[in-house]
């Protein structure tokens, strides 16, 4: 049985699970190590070797930094702690080069993968801070054997001016191995009225609650919003304020991945796939869990001309692409949605193959192989001594 050690900046981030549960289910024994959130209880995972490195805290950049370079430099001592894994997963750049310090542990390396489902905006700085930051990938990458990625955007608009290794694309997919039922289209059980469109998951984008409220209040109850997740609240004024006092807009909370997600979606027509939290940047490209968990689902996805969620669903034949989210923009789509026009676009994204939104175990066991099987070329590298 192959063996993985995952290196991850925070240990009870539930992206972080769902991997661990896919490289099982996959074929793969994992161990793990990585850094804990200072808001985050201890990581729960079903492994018996999790080691936390350190405490970090979200948005302290320098912290970070700090936390990294003890975790490397002190590789040595707790990496012997760990049998030697066939392959190290990197989850993110800071990993990655903790991960290069953990290499020389083993006369007979492991591969090495760099996982980045996300370009932080310090990447694409065009400052000597910008700069800095992708020459320190690049000469990572150095090293590494396979790098995975979630987008073709992030391929196309990053990584191929970065020199990477060999490539594989892991999208977002909904990993749910036991999940029975999916969710279906309110309209398409008669109910069309009022239109109720959900936007859910990470909320962080202070343009999108602001035309929500205002293309809420403009149908003035026959259109609903509804919002789930965990909002970024400093990236809102007053998140909660705001809801609490705009018609027709309503904050349900947190929801339980996979459990809760059949419901809450098939509560709602359409799915809001806009982010313009770094537009132009890292949100431009990225295809997000709520593309695919809408979609599994049975909403429809409202997409953003011009970004990769559009042109995904464009090429699958499926939901509404906006140039704008200009309150009047977005009255004159919703002025012109007859119940008719509902139903179409609903069973348009019913009758997909649901294996376009949903992980499955052969798709698990692909990677493991992929992970396992990626070739080792290990170039010398001075930080890595």
């Amino acid at each position: 049985m192959p063996r993985i050690l995952y290196l991850v900046p925070n240990l009870s981030d539930p992206a972080v699970s769902r991997r661990v549960a896919m490289f099982r289910l996959g074929g793969a024994e994992v161990d793990i190590a990585g850094f804990r959130r200072a808001d985050a209880p201890p990581a729960d995972l079903p492994l018996a070797n999790v080691v936390e490195l350190d405490i970090t805290h979200d948005g302290r950049m320098l912290q970070r930094l700090f936390a990294t370079l003890r975790a490397g430099g002190t590789a040595k001592g707790w990496g012997k702690g760990f049998a030697r894994p066939d392959v190290i997963v990197a989850r993110n750049l800071e990993m990655l080069a903790v991960a290069s310090r953990l290499l020389p542990i083993w006369p007979d390396a492991p591969a090495l993968v760099y996982e980045c489902l996300d370009i932080h905006r310090l990447m694409l700085r065009q400052d000597g801070v910008g700069g800095a930051m992708r020459a320190v990938e690049r000469r990572l990458m150095r090293q590494a054997d396979l790098l995975i990625t979630s987008s073709p955007a992030f391929i196309t608009n990053h990584f191929e001016g970065q020199s990477p290794p060999p490539l594989a694309l892991v999208e977002n997919k909904v990993f749910a191995p036991d999940l029975v039922e999916t969710g279906r289209n309110p309209v398409l059980a008669g109910k069309a009225q009022p239109i109720q469109i959900g936007w859910f998951g990470a909320l962080r984008c202070s343009r999108s609650l602001a035309a929500l409220q205002g293309l809420a209040a403009a149908f003035d109850g026959r259109i609903e919003v509804t919002l789930r997740g965990r909002p970024a609240l400093t990236e809102f004024s007053d998140f909660h304020g705001t809801v609490a006092t705009a018609p027709h807009l309503n904050f349900g909370g947190a929801y339980n991945y996979p459990g809760d997600l059949a419901g809450i979606y098939s509560a709602i027509h359409f799915v809001w796939a806009i982010d313009l939290f770094e537009e132009g940047q890292n949100s431009t490209w990225l295809l997000p869990n709520r593309l695919y968990e809408g979609c599994l689902n049975g909403a429809i996805p409202i997409a953003l001309q011009d970004t990769e969620m559009a042109a995904y669903i464009e090429r699958l034949g499926i939901g509404v692409i906006v140039p704008d989210i200009e309150r009047q923009t977005l009255v004159e789509l919703f002025s012109g949605m007859t119940p008719e026009r509902l139903r179409t676009l609903a069973d348009a994204v019913a009758q997909l193959d649901q294996r376009l939104f949903r992980c499955i175990e052969a798709e698990c066991r692909q990677l493991v192989n992929q992970l396992v099987r990626a070739p080792v070329v290990r170039p010398a590298l001075e930080a890595a001594e």
